[in-house]
């Protein structure tokens, strides 16, 4: 990929030679590393804020919604019945059909219900437990937090949006691989800009240090957010249900988002694999005998007696058919996932799926979206997580600071390293980029129509082959 240049020196500082024309790895890598950050630093700096406002969601949430979310215990008075509760949302909501309850997550927090409107919107609805008070509603998608999601996962583009991100995430492995290469081989230049204090030396070497501290957490991040990306995720989905498989615990029963998407700390199932036939639909029994009627305190007990860890997520039931599903607490640590199907008159277990039914691929799966959330440590992870995020917004702003200090002066140059890869003098590097290009076909997708505009538009229009100063 050839574009352009102003860098005079080659990685140990010493003038670099006419005849070498641009070849070499370090210059190469540094041109690579550049252009590749056009496109990752704008998406990867998206992807860091949204994702620190995602990680504080449960803390930032009730300060800015303090009405809705925060209640006070009256002195004596114990929480009334989740029935109740229910009955007085359907109540303020009569047209709406109720979806899930989430129980309080503390003794000052409310109980959340999710609703469907007529019109097939969600709202969250916020009661106060102890006077069964409806205390207003709000759409999850237009908090702060839900916000950063919508951003954090599709740039509020939806598929387009996705992937923008899929392709910012697969050119982030390449600015990873050839920044750990420019690290490596350029540490002795680098030194020795500093010794001669030079002007921006403390700052390229503060961005070499925090990237090569970075890289590492950002190739898990990207690996681990993969199988949400609209085309990976998805052929890979598809590869692994065609071998009996699957990236996700796909529970029978279970509703693919009982809850509000404040609340990802629910069991990721996606998809009900019933349609297929590869598993029986636990249902209840409407020719049982209607006096005993489950409610959804039923449901919570059931729950309870059954060691799921509370706050307790319950998705009610659809039709006469339908069934209590019961879903545990499982933030931190996604093998204790467990949801129990409950009958809706009978209010005995009719199934039961959890982490120990999931394919070997959704375990390891469910693992790395619990660290790339930054809740499967608890508060370390939390802290190394956040202080990543701040490590990456350091990242993407010192980058562009860097070329700006060193920008060329006159017009018709954007500044960028010089060079291109010697693949040809370097057949394991072909073969790596091919493969690369494989695993990664947005990455492979984009390369080509790089190469192709440089060939056959930048290199025949004298303009820009200046401006990207391509090499021969």
């Amino acid at each position: 990929m050839q574009f352009s240049g102003d860098v005079a020196t080659e990685a140990g500082g010493a003038p670099a030679k006419q005849g070498v024309k641009g070849a070499g790895l370090f210059r190469a890598f540094w041109r690579w590393h550049f252009y590749a950050s056009f496109l990752v630093v704008p998406v990867v700096l998206v992807l860091a804020v949204t994702g620190l406002i995602y990680l504080f969601r449960f803390q930032i949430e009730p300060v800015l919604h303090a009405d809705l979310m925060k209640v006070q215990q009256p002195a004596g008075l114990v929480a009334q019945p989740y029935d109740t509760q229910l009955a007085e949302v359907k109540k303020a909501f009569p047209d709406a059909t109720v979806v899930s309850m989430t129980e309080p997550s503390g003794a000052d927090r409310s109980t959340v219900f999710s609703v469907e409107t007529a019109g097939g919107a969600t709202r969250d609805v916020f009661v106060d437990p102890y006077q069964g008070q409806v205390l207003g509603s709000l759409d999850p998608d237009s908090t702060l937090s839900g916000g950063a999601i919508l951003l954090h996962g599709e740039l509020m583009a939806g598929r387009w949006g996705d992937a923008v991100i899929e392709i910012g995430a697969c050119w982030a492995l390449v600015m990873a691989i050839t920044g750990y290469y420019l690290f490596v081989r350029g540490r002795v230049a680098r030194a020795r800009r500093r010794t001669a204090k030079a002007a921006g030396a403390v700052l390229r070497s503060r961005h070499a240090l925090t990237g090569s501290v970075l890289g590492v957490g950002l190739l898990f991040l990207i690996v681990s957010g993969l199988p949400w990306t609209g085309f990976w995720g998805a052929k890979v989905q598809q590869i692994a249900t065609s071998q009996g498989s699957s990236m996700w615990g796909e529970d029978p029963g279970a509703l693919s988002n009982p809850t509000s998407t404040l609340d990802e700390s629910l069991p990721h199932s996606h998809a009900v694999p019933w349609a297929l036939g590869e598993s029986k639909v636990p249902k209840s029994d409407p020719d049982q005998d209607r006096r005993s009627v489950a409610t959804i305190d039923t449901a919570v007990a059931v729950g309870v007696q059954n060691g799921l860890a509370r706050p307790l997520t319950i998705a009610l039931p659809s039709g006469e058919e339908g069934v209590y599903s019961v879903i545990g607490y499982a933030f931190r640590n996604p093998a204790e996932e467990r949801t129990l199907h409950v009958d809706q008159f009978g209010g005995q277990v009719v199934s039961t799926y959890g982490y120990q039914d999931y394919p070997l691929l959704a375990k390891t799966v469910a693992q790395g979206i619990a660290l790339h959330e930054g809740r499967r440590l608890g508060t370390a992870n939390m802290v190394v997580t956040t202080a990543f995020c701040l490590g990456v917004i350091f990242m993407c702003v010192s980058g562009p600071l860097m070329w700006w200090r060193r920008r060329p002066k006159t017009a018709g140059a954007v500044g960028a390293p010089r060079g291109r890869l010697p693949l040809k003098a370097t057949p394991v590097l072909a073969v790596l980029v091919v493969a690369l290009a494989l695993f990664l076909p947005m990455f492979g997708i984009t390369l080509v129509l790089a190469l192709l505009l440089d060939q056959l538009v930048i290199r025949r229009t004298p303009r820009l082959r200046a401006w990207f100063n391509t090499t021969d």
